[in-house]
């Protein structure tokens, strides 16, 4: 492994523990916020299964951002999903600056509606 691939891997392996530990914040020491329990859920099967190799992680507000982007702030070209907590419903979108490619409305972010935006995204370039 080269040391380029090497320090995005690093870079995206940060980002989990970073928006690990802004959610798990969020959670357990402030009210309101345990419709975020599914999202913090989610991140963690997403890491179990290696996709923590793939992906970077951010947030916006209280909102989770996947993106392949090698930075923390993401150019108003790169493609990335946004992962919107409602009381009982997720809204899931995948854009890139103000381009909305899909949009859905989810009850469980183990949707296969969901799965297939991670799949799509994975098939973008690392930038």
């Amino acid at each position: 492994m080269n040391e380029r691939t090497t320090e995005i891997l690093r870079r995206f392996r940060d980002s989990w523990t970073v928006t690990e530990n802004f959610y798990n914040n969020l959670i357990d020491n402030y009210t309101g916020f345990e419709r975020l329990k599914p999202v913090r859920h989610f991140i963690k099967t997403l890491k179990q299964n290696g996709e923590d190799k793939f992906f970077r992680l951010g947030t916006s507000i209280h909102m989770l951002v996947i993106s392949r982007s090698v930075n923390h702030t993401l150019r108003a070209d790169q493609k990335y999903i946004k992962i919107d907590a409602y009381e009982s419903k997720f809204e899931v979108t995948f854009r890139d600056g103000d381009k909305v490619y899909r949009k859905y409305i989810v009850n469980n972010l183990d949707d296969i509606l969901v799965t297939r935006l991670l799949r799509t995204l994975k098939d973008t370039l690392v930038d």
